[in-house]
């Protein structure tokens, strides 16, 4: 039996019950350098995000993330991004690069802080504009 997809989301039922968890505890990914390199961590957990699982689904930047740009470090924290946030590879893999094109690519670590902010508010927001923009929701 096939599981029902989400009418506004396009993403499987039970993904989408999955982001009210979330919205009753709020996601919220930071973008620092620490020494030059990129790390990404989710905040409320306060654990970082590595490239580990994306890898395993396709493999852009075995040396890990970036932003910034639109190349294959960007490409590869736009798919960690999701697959962490919609713990589902078809949503993942569907929206990625056009996540980093449109989301992935303008972060960047400037201002006082040095780091950007990412929540799980615009993730979807992102995703839904995405899905309208290609017919696809």
């Amino acid at each position: 039996m096939s599981e029902s997809i989400h009418p506004l989301r396009g993403i499987p039922e039970s993904r989408a019950a999955a982001r009210t968890v979330h919205e009753e505890s709020p996601v919220t990914y930071v973008g620092i350098r620490q020494h030059g390199t990129p790390v990404v961590v989710r905040e409320q957990e306060e654990t970082r995000l590595t490239p580990d699982r994306s890898l395993e689904v396709v493999n852009h930047s075995p040396t890990g993330f970036e932003w910034g740009y639109a190349g294959s470090g960007p490409a590869q924290l736009a798919l960690a991004l999701l697959l962490d946030y919609y713990d589902d590879e078809a949503t993942a893999r569907r929206y990625y690069m056009q996540f980093k094109a449109e989301v992935v690519s303008t972060l960047g670590c400037d201002g006082a802080d040095g780091r950007w902010e990412l929540t799980g508010e615009t993730i979807e927001n992102a995703i839904t504009e995405i899905q309208e923009e290609y017919h696809d929701g």
